[in-house]
């Protein structure tokens, strides 16, 4: 291993080294021999690792003699290392800062930053089988922190490099620069036509030049975070270009960014995704002088933003706002339901869509005047799709809309022709798009502190949503508490134990035993969504959407043509019209279907399609007019199944996924007789059939002890609710979490907690297993209001 630990407070000069001679970082030359020469010292700066087409990975560190005379200069005792390869991500894992390192088997070589950093004029190069690294970590409690380091010992110019910034009238073509700004326009992050995100803006300084940028990055976390216009932003390693005699800024290798709020007298925070960053007095002085500058010059546009009580018809302006619901009409147009906590005049207009694709609560009809619905469209609902329920966010360009809004999949009563909603339209025109806020920045405080100060307000701690979210109350009908107990349905005639008795008991048997729930996991309930297979007893997870739609796209992009007779029983009854909703501009897309012939005969022609060439997006809506959907693909001219894990079977809203392992699929004639369900169509393609469980992990307690217990087999009965339900519907999620909600109370000491009466079974695994498991079983909640006929 090229980088070797010798452990904490050991001795650097392990094996390896002790025929090598230590020599001075000061005797280091490029006329030198090193080959039998070492250099010991202390890492006082550590840069990040870096990929590199050339060598993998990259990184560079600072060395210093722990030793240094006092006569001898910085350039003398401190040293850039740059490590390659292997070597360097060794390094970067093993190595931190303040721990002493004995170098071996370098190569030297001039120091291009010699002049700028004021350190030795050679480096050390490390690469290959030849250069090894020891390192002595150092104890826990002498470790330090870069700010500890700093204060410990004088400032090296190679701790806190000196970076000279460039007046924006003074850039010159061609030239990488450093430079500080106001920002007077910008665009959200959006795709660009490769695979990076690109994002644009303008920013000016004392010197009244407005000069703008193109910023390239492949991850929307690393383009600068601007929130409004007036924001101070700092950028290293810009390069200048001159395009139709304009001079504008593009992000170079090694390109970072901070940026501040630009109100006078704000606190002097950096916003920026970088892991590490130099930031000093002189930095915070610029920040502020470029804040009094711009509030006193008449430059930057009138801000935007408008809460919702200073809305009027047919406005464009900029929302600050919380999301409390959101749901997908299709997929060029996701509906946001969102609150800033004012009142607006004008009444809002209430856009109604199925329950069961709404992502968060519902609320009361009083409450539901204070919600305004936001239709997203077109480029911003990838953005849309990632945010949550109680996230803080900043639309940008939004316009207000009166009278009625004609969209598939939505309905609006009659009586609403004034009624206002609000549009973010496709593009990036105006800075269009919509920012998440994190919840320590300023305009997160004041609209927390305007919610608080609502009349009626409510905070809500919710598992599956951000942490004291502020918003109107929930409905009865979803999220609202609902007292529950739980009885035991079992026979079994044992006496109750406490759980350290049981805990104490001879393996194999069943207890009763009286108890509370202390904790469960996991938290987010579709976490405990699982597939199981009967036959080989294998679990595994249920897809997410995100892998679904790329098993779809690539089976539709591989979609041949298919043999007239393939396969005999099956005919090619022509095209279907995909829904308009999901193809907004003409012309309407179509999709070949395949239907059985037998079926088509006896009329019965949407008893079961065949599908080929679509989208997830596109089976998904299909399933909702078609009793049964089977996404099919072409494999050699044939009819074929999806490649797992895909979905065999689309039946409304329910998703039937197979087993690989025990699957044996051939596409064959479907029994007619009865009804056609998953079971005969799952028999007819040779697909063993995965069933939806639930598996839950239970901390039970009683005055003895505590016990760790599973839930799955008796989960539906346990919750009175079926796991296929839960998977395709938001009623049965919420009548699962509230029963959770009742039996756990989020925060809630144990002192309300209910006592549940529990049936356990006891059981290892197999005979060579030790540990001992319990499940709970024969067991199922209800409420104690209901009448309930007591166990035979």
């Amino acid at each position: 291993m090229p980088v070797c630990v010798m452990g904490e407070g050991a001795g650097p000069d392990g094996q390896g080294t002790a025929s090598l001679t230590v020599i001075p970082i000061s005797h280091i030359s490029t006329s030198s021999n090193h080959a039998h020469h070492s250099v010991k010292g202390t890492v006082v700066l550590k840069g990040r690792l870096v990929s590199s087409p050339s060598h993998n990975f990259i990184l560079k560190a600072v060395l210093q003699e722990d030793d240094t005379d006092s006569n001898t200069s910085p350039q003398d005792g401190s040293i850039n290392v740059v490590l390659l390869g292997t070597l360097a991500k060794d390094f970067s894992q093993a190595v931190n800062q303040g721990d002493v390192v004995v170098a071996s088997g370098f190569g030297v070589g001039k120091s291009p930053t010699a002049l700028k950093d004021k350190l030795h004029p050679c480096n050390l190069l490390l690469s290959g089988e030849r250069a090894f690294v020891h390192v002595c970590q150092a104890p826990p409690a002498d470790r330090t922190s870069q700010q500890d380091v700093k204060r410990k010992r004088p400032l090296l110019p190679a701790e806190v490099p000196k970076y000279t910034y460039t007046k924006l009238d003074n850039l010159k073509p061609g030239e990488v620069v450093n430079v500080y700004g106001v920002v007077v326009f910008f665009k959200q992050p959006f795709k660009s036509r490769g695979s990076d995100f690109c994002s644009s803006l303008k920013i000016t300084d004392q010197s009244q030049q407005k000069i703008s940028c193109t910023i390239f990055c492949g991850k929307l976390e690393s383009h600068p975070q601007i929130f409004q216009i007036g924001n101070i932003i700092r950028m290293h390693r810009v390069k200048v270009h001159l395009y139709n005699d304009t001079l504008t800024l593009l992000n170079t290798f090694g390109f970072s960014a901070l940026t501040f709020d630009g109100a006078v007298g704000a606190g002097v925070e950096p916003r920026t995704a970088s892991k590490s960053f130099h930031f000093t007095e002189e930095d915070r002085r610029a920040v502020e002088e470029l804040r009094l500058w711009a509030a006193s010059q008449v430059l930057l546009p009138a801000d935007a933003t408008l809460t919702l009580s200073a809305v009027q018809p047919k406005m464009y302006f900029d929302l600050t706002c919380q999301l409390l619901a959101k749901a997908t009409v299709d997929t060029t147009c996701t509906l946001l339901r969102v609150w800033d906590g004012t009142r607006c005049p004008h009444a809002l207009l209430k856009l109604t869509v199925e329950p069961n694709i709404v992502e968060g609560p519902t609320f009361s009809e009083e409450r539901e005047k204070l919600i305004a619905s936001v239709l997203v469209y077109d480029n911003h609902v990838q953005f849309a799709q990632q945010i949550k329920p109680g996230d803080f966010l900043r639309i940008y360009n939004l316009r207000a809309i009166p009278g009625l809004v004609k969209m598939p999949g939505l309905s609006s009563s009659q009586s609403e022709v004034n009624h206002l909603s609000f549009h973010l339209h496709g593009g990036t025109a105006y800075g269009r798009g919509i920012r998440l806020l994190p919840g320590d920045s300023p305009d997160v405080q004041e609209l927390r502190r305007v919610m608080e100060a609502f009349q009626g307000y409510d905070e809500v701690s919710h598992p599956d949503l951000n942490d004291s979210v502020l918003w109107p109350p929930l409905s009865p009908e979803r999220g609202a508490s609902v007292a529950c107990s739980t009885e035991r349905t079992c026979d079994h005639l044992v006496e109750p134990l406490t759980l350290s008795k049981v805990k104490r008991s001879v393996p194999g048997g069943v207890h009763h035993v009286r108890v509370q729930l202390r904790s469960y996991e996991p938290r987010r309930l579709h976490q405990a969504l699982k597939l199981y297979c009967s036959k080989c007893t294998s679990m595994q997870d249920v897809p997410d959407d995100e892998h679904l739609d790329s098993i779809f796209s690539k089976a539709a992009a591989d979609c041949g043509p298919l043999q007239p007779c393939s396969p005999p029983t099956w005919t090619l009854s022509g095209k279907v019209y995909i829904p308009r909703e999901l193809s907004r501009r003409p012309p309407v897309r179509t999709l070949n279907v395949h239907m059985s012939a037998q079926l088509l005969s006896e009329g019965r022609i949407k008893e079961l399609i065949f599908l080929t060439g679509s989208t997830l997006q596109e089976a998904c809506h299909l399933a909702a007019g078609y009793h049964n959907v089977v996404p099919m693909r072409s494999s050699g001219g044939h009819l074929a199944l999806l490649d797992p894990p895909a979905p065999f079977l689309f039946r409304g809203r329910k998703r039937f996924y197979r087993c690989k392992q025990c699957s044996e699929t051939s596409v064959r004639e479907p029994t007619t007789d009865g009804v056609i369900d998953e079971k005969n169509i799952g028999e007819a393609l040779g697909v063993q059939l995965l069933k939806f469980v639930l598996l839950m992990k239970f901390q039970l307690q009683d005055a003895s002890d505590t016990l760790d217990v599973f839930l799955w087999r008796d989960a539906e009965s346990f919750f009175n609710v079926s796991a296929v339900d839960a998977a395709a519907y938001q009623e049965a999620q919420d009548s699962i979490r509230q029963t959770l909600d009742s039996l756990c109370p989020p925060g809630d000491s144990s002192g309300r907690r209910p006592w549940l009466d529990v049936c356990l079974t006891e059981y290892r695994p197999t005979e060579e297993d030790t540990q001992t498991f319990y499940q709970i079983c024969h067991t199922s909640t209800f409420k104690p209001s209901c009448t309930r006929t007591p166990p035979s």
